[in-house]
């Protein structure tokens, strides 16, 4: 069946929303290839490698978290950055890429699957004011010790996690990626725990003073879900072929 890549555009701009946010990169078609859509690619980063394996699977798109033309970066196409656009241009595959509004969708973005990942299944986001914070909160059905919470964690992700803190859970919040910075937001909204992909010295500190238990569970294993859901819908709402493919990343 297949779709047009305007109408894919369209429908992932219609689902992310990405007008609502400012964003450190931009969010939605960063590569023009052909028209016509069949078979998507999705994952995390637009490394060398995820571009290979779509160049292999003949894909006409790529769907990813981390693409391009972020804002500290050097806009030269030269170098790695330059192999892997012209990997995509040779190939006349599409890339499309979403940053803060795959982190915030409420059903579908990283965020939601992580905090299923958590065994949290009622979350909203942590600042409702501020809707496009990607930190959101929920509560455990019942209180769990949080050795137990990181070993789902580590379970459900594949991987080991870090913890600091030994305390009895019940209220998460949590950030994909690298949402260190809002260990203090968490602390302030009575949070038990709170989770996130990165860790910086200055993170375990805050934990022990503030007494809220952390968990790192690394930026990459956090941010598989949203890529994954959306292109699983894309699958069933458009009617194309859809495969994720995880370059692992241990950070």
């Amino acid at each position: 069946m297949g779709t047009s890549r305007l109408k894919m555009q369209t429908v992932l701009n219609e689902l992310l929303e990405p007008q609502r946010f400012q964003d450190f990169a931009p969010n939605g078609l960063q590569v023009e290839g052909r028209e016509n859509i069949d078979i998507l690619v999705s994952g995390v980063t637009a490394s060398q490698a995820l571009l290979d394996a779509a160049v292999a699977l003949r894909a006409d798109a790529v769907l990813v978290h981390h693409g391009y033309f972020w804002r500290s970066e050097d806009p030269c196409l030269v170098g790695m950055k330059g192999r892997r656009v012209r990997t995509l241009m040779q190939s006349n595959i599409n890339l499309f890429a979403f940053h803060l509004p795959l982190d915030c969708h409420i059903e579908l973005g990283n965020n939601a699957g992580l905090g299923r990942a958590l065994g949290v299944t009622a979350f909203e986001p942590l600042m409702p004011q501020e809707p496009t914070v990607p930190v959101f909160v929920g509560e455990l059905s019942e209180v769990t010790p949080l050795m137990a919470v990181a070993e789902r964690l580590s379970k459900q992700l594949g991987r080991s996690v870090l913890s600091e803190g030994d305390c009895e859970v019940s209220r998460i919040a949590w950030c994909t990626g690298g949402g260190q910075g809002y260990i203090d937001k968490a602390a302030d909204a009575g949070a038990d725990l709170f989770v996130t992909g990165e860790v910086s010295e200055q993170t375990i500190h805050v934990a022990r003073e503030r007494g809220i238990s952390f968990i790192a569970a690394g930026h990459h294993a956090t941010e598989r879900f949203g890529v994954q859901s959306v292109g699983a819908w894309l699958s069933r709402e458009l009617g194309i072929e859809h495969h994720f493919i995880d370059d692992d990343n241990p950070a």
